[in-house]
């Protein structure tokens, strides 16, 4: 059973996809930055100077009373929150993972395109009979709809 396991675990798609994972996990908190501190900043600049982060609905006060600057802030004061600044990040993070997964399949969808050639045309089974015109097998030697011979 170990050897069965290790052959398993060691196999090319697993070493891939746990590869992958790692990546992928590093990649995430990469767009987390990206969005999280290039992108949002701006974005909150030209609407006012609303950081995202910050926007959330107070669903139930705590002690002491709003306002609260943050959601840290008012989870400290027990009070009930909706952040929706934070989903709103999550999107747009989503959107631009999604948008370069899309660009790198395109990407290698091309590459694979390059490396094929292209597929022979295949000969053709068939030919039309000269008298009355029906299409009939290549190898006929007498029509079968009018019977003339070819």
């Amino acid at each position: 059973m170990l050897k069965e396991f290790k052959k398993f675990a060691l196999r090319g798609n697993v070493v891939e996809f746990a590869i992958g994972v790692v990546i992928a996990g590093a990649f995430g908190a990469i767009i987390n930055s990206l969005v999280n501190d290039i992108i949002m900043p701006p974005i909150g600049l030209l609407l006012g100077g609303v950081d995202f982060n910050n926007l959330m609905w107070v669903i139930s006060t705590g002690t002491p009373p709003p306002p609260y600057a943050t959601p840290a802030d008012a989870a400290a004061a027990g009070a009930v929150t909706i952040n929706y600044g934070h989903f709103i990040n999550t999107i747009i993070t989503f959107i631009i993972v999604a948008f370069v997964v899309f660009l790198l399949i395109k990407a290698m969808n091309r590459m694979n395109e390059m490396g094929k050639q292209p597929e022979p045309a295949a000969e053709p089974t068939t030919k039309v009979c000269p008298f009355c015109a029906t299409e009939i097998p290549i190898k006929a030697q007498r029509c079968p709809h009018c019977t003339s011979t070819l």
